[in-house]
Parts: structure tokens; sequence; C-alpha cells
């Protein structure tokens, strides 16, 4: 049986794994989450040294072990409550087996949403403009770690055997299938990235405004989810939800309807 008459792009098949010295490995995700927090903790930086900023890079530098905290509990936790909370159920001992994968954007914006409440608090730091300054950069992030979803082969998206440009991952069976980490990492990272950032550039929202910014970003990624889901496999243990919709779908909702209100909020504010 023939699945499609066009050509398949072949799988780049790099090693997961990208040092390696004696039992010590780094892996490419870990690569990848290392790369996001350090390019956008340095950018933060530099968003916060401009004029009459009400943040300032010191505050900025002290919140980099908070984030890292938040986003790999926050995005451990939302794994195993959101996706595979039956197996870990049984399976507690696993929920601390980071190496083995399992985390969840959704989650790693929780923890790092919760680890802002409390810096903001304890230092004195107006919550939505402190967030405003973190939604600036945190595409990075999500942009290397869709391109180490990529390298590691998962996640990979739906079949597509009339697709040109689809691909057949080494565990994804035998049809060609939508290298929809790489749509991902298109829109929730380099499109989402300019989005806030022209947004920013022109105009002074994140001074006039806080809360602009933070609700632009939640929006746009919420939207890019959605799409992107459109064209990605959902995860085995779930599968598809009511009308064909996906757990990530789901959970993307929310965040535009709750990032439209932040952003009328803000030009309220702004208008008061």
């Amino acid at each position: 049986m023939l699945f499609t008459t066009l050509p398949v792009l072949a799988f780049p098949v790099i090693d997961p794994v990208a040092v390696a010295i004696g039992p010590f490995a780094v892996r490419w995700y870990a690569l990848a989450y290392i790369a996001g927090l350090v390019i956008g903790w340095r950018w933060a930086m530099n968003i916060a040294k401009r004029p009459g900023s009400e943040i300032t890079p010191e505050q900025v530098d002290g919140f980099l072990l908070w984030a890292t905290l938040g986003v790999v509990l926050g995005g451990r936790i939302g794994y195993v409550l959101f996706y595979n909370f039956g197996y870990y159920l049984h399976h507690p001992v696993e929920i601390f087996a980071v190496w083995q994968g399992g985390m969840s954007f959704h989650g790693g914006m929780l923890g790092v949403i919760f680890a802002m409440l409390a810096y903001c608090r304890l230092s004195g730091i107006r919550f939505l403009a402190f967030t405003d300054v973190i939604a600036c950069v945190t595409p990075v992030g999500l942009f290397f770690g869709r391109i180490a979803n990529f390298i590691n082969g998962e996640l990979w998206g739906r079949a597509a055997p009339d697709f040109a440009y689809a691909m057949v991952f080494p565990t994804g069976g035998p049809l060609p299938r939508h290298p929809s980490q790489l749509y991902q990492a298109f829109m929730e990272g380099i499109l989402l990235l300019l989005l806030i950032n022209l947004v920013r550039w022109n105009s002074r929202v994140i001074d006039r405004a806080p809360g602009t910014l933070s609700g632009v970003f939640l929006i746009g990624y919420g939207t890019a989810r959605i799409v992107g889901e459109l064209f990605r496999e959902p995860d085995a243990q779930i599968g598809y939800l009511v009308g064909g919709t996906t757990m990530g779908q789901w959970l993307s909702l929310p965040m535009v309807l709750f990032g439209i209100g932040v952003v009328w909020w803000a030009r309220r504010q702004k208008a008061a």
C-alpha cells in the first residue's frame, strides 16, 4: 500500500545526547532549557535598562533562580496532573524521574506565575510591570524547547500522507507526518516574539499600561497553541477529546480569554 505519491523529507536523526563524558550525559533538551533561561535572562535585563523603566536589571537578575524552579517544578507537576495523572497515581516515585521526559508548558507557565507573585511580593515590585518584562523574552525558551522536541523525534504531528513536507519519525510508525514541532517553534517562538516586541517597540505600553504585553503573550501563545494542535498528534494516553479537540487546546482557550481580559483591564487603567 502506498501512503503517498509525494516525496517525503528525511528526518535528520540527531543523537539526543549533545555531550557525553563517561556516565555523564548532557541532552539537547536540557541545553534548550538552559539556552532559553540564559538568553531570556540577559535580554530581560537589557529591557529593564531602558530609561524610565520601573523594573531594574538587578530585580531581573534576582529572579533567575525563581524562574528556573518555576519552569521545572511547574512543568513537571503540570504534566503529571494534566496529561498522565492515572499513571503517576500508581507510580508516584516516577514523578521525580524528569530525565525520562514529560513536561507541560501550561504547568511551567503557572509555576513561573506563582514564582513571580512570590518574588514581586517579597521584593516590593509591581506584579504586572514585572510580568511584562518577562513576557517579552519568554518565546525564546519556547522556540528552543520545540527545536529540542524535534531533535528528540517526539511530539510529532498527525499523519499527512499527501503533504509534500511530511516526515517519517523514528517513533511515529510508517506514516509520514507533519513536523509539527517546527510549526510550533515558528508560531510560539519566532512569530510570538516578534508580535510582543513590535507592540513594545511601537508604543509605550510597557510603561503606560502595565499588563498589556502580558495579555498579548497569553492571547498570542494560546492562539498559536490552538492552531498548532490541529497538526500535532495528541498524547496517546489521552487521545482526542470532545469534537476532535485536544488537551492542549482546552488548556490554551482560558489563556486567550484571560489574556483578552488582562489587555482590557490594562487599557482601562491607562485611560483612568
